[in-house]
């Protein structure tokens, strides 16, 4: 493997991108809601850490302009509280 090789990563509805790049998220984060609805998972965890709250700016700014999406909110405090986002995926 010379590292160039794409890695496919499960779709199970969670999505932690303290696995990603910064610069991955804006193409990253449609591309892998658009798998879930694909498998019937309506309901995205996305991790994105709390930090200084950047990250999560920019993933709410992707979801915001992402067809498809139903809601989206601050996950629960028992499913990561200020650091994920929960998103709710149209049928």
């Amino acid at each position: 493997m010379s590292g160039n090789e794409p890695v496919e990563w499960p779709v199970n509805g969670v999505l932690d991108l303290h696995l990603f790049r910064p610069s991955e998220v804006g193409a990253l984060v449609p591309e892998y809601l658009e798998e879930c609805r694909k498998k019937d998972i309506l309901e995205v965890r996305i991790i994105h850490g709390k930090g200084t709250g950047r990250l999560r700016e920019s993933v709410h700014a992707v979801l915001k302009r992402t067809p498809g999406i139903e809601a989206f909110r601050v996950a629960p405090a028992e499913a990561g509280g200020w650091g994920a986002t929960v998103v709710m995926l149209k049928e």
